[in-house]
């Protein structure tokens, strides 16, 4: 019995041990097994993606149709989507644009080259909603740029089509509608 206790003593004890070098060894020691993620086709963060297959059609419906014109505001102006657009606009576009869309938000100080447009202002009140709804889901690009060769993305408005819905693009232009010059 003597003998049982002891090696009870001695086993625990080594259990200890073990379990102590395994805690201090896990980021030590690696096991790298084969992964089936691994071996695949895939991308990695901020790579560019491939492209849209041709005529697909995107969960939500066609956006427009290309060589189709600009499209139509399909959604109703009413206090609903003018309030979804203000707090959409508030959540994506007034850090350049301004709470009062005159240009005047936190990031378009530092912009040197290109200010937000004053979205107010009689020239761009005066653009159809499908523009507005075109710059919003395809940006301002620059095909020249040399910046960011991989986005053409020049420093000016990026595309939002990844980041707001087609719905919620038209609710930002109904809200944008509202603004009148001078508000």
């Amino acid at each position: 019995m003597r003998l049982f206790k002891q090696l009870l003593v001695v086993f625990a004890v080594l259990a200890v041990l073990g379990a102590g070098l395994m805690i201090f060894a896990y980021d030590v020691i690696k096991v790298d097994w084969v992964v089936f993620m691994e071996i695949q086709d895939s991308f990695d963060d901020q790579e560019k993606p491939l492209a849209v297959p041709a005529q697909s059609i995107p969960v939500d419906g066609p956006a427009y149709l290309p060589g189709m014109g600009e499209p139509v505001n399909p959604v109703p102006a009413d206090e609903a989507s003018i309030a979804r657009g203000a707090q959409l606009y508030q959540i994506h576009c007034a850090m350049c644009h301004g709470d009062t869309a005159q240009g005047t938000g936190t990031v378009a100080a530092f912009l040197v080259k290109k200010k937000p447009a004053d979205l107010t202002s009689e020239a761009v009140q005066a653009k159809s909603d499908g523009s507005w709804f075109l710059t919003i889901t395809n940006g301002i690009w620059n095909p020249n740029n040399t910046l960011f060769p991989e986005t053409q993305f020049s420093g000016q408005m990026p595309p939002l089509n990844e980041n707001l819905t087609v719905r919620e693009r038209w609710d930002v232009v109904n809200y944008l509608r509202t603004l009148k010059a001078g508000q």
